[in-house]
């Protein structure tokens, strides 16, 4: 039976959540790629692009002139499937908007540590809170 939220995954997991965040805000291209998993399959669905494949991930932060609008965390959920998956998910609210954003991601263990394989960013429409759990 897989375990669900080891304290020890749910803590190595929950570190590479923030750094990314860090890296996120501070647009730091080096670590941010660093994040994702180096292959074909790697996939990550933004505000405005469909990103297939590491390369294309790269090609995206290179060419993102300034970064990531900045943001601040309103939630964030972190769930472990066994030593070597997890999904986060965050809340967030871009600086000066009033629109709310959504970013999901799936993490795998790695020789090399945890790496995202999958991601997703959309944004809700202005005024629209569909928050409907605690």
């Amino acid at each position: 039976m897989t375990s669900v939220n080891d304290p020890d995954v749910l803590a190595e997991v929950t570190a590479a959540v923030d750094a990314y965040e860090t890296a996120l805000m501070t647009n730091d291209v080096e670590a941010l790629d660093g994040f994702f998993r180096d292959a074909p399959e790697t996939v990550r669905y933004g505000v405005a692009e469909n990103l297939y494949g590491f390369e294309a991930i790269a090609a995206f932060r290179i060419g993102r002139s300034g970064g990531s609008p900045q943001r601040s965390r309103l939630r964030t959920e972190i769930t472990t499937f066994g030593r070597d998956f997890a999904v986060a998910n965050v809340e967030f609210q871009r600086e000066g908007a009033k629109r709310t954003g959504r970013q999901s991601q799936a993490w795998i263990r790695t020789e090399t540590g945890w790496k995202i394989v999958s991601a997703h960013v959309s944004l809700l429409q202005d005024g629209v809170d569909q928050r409907l759990a605690p």
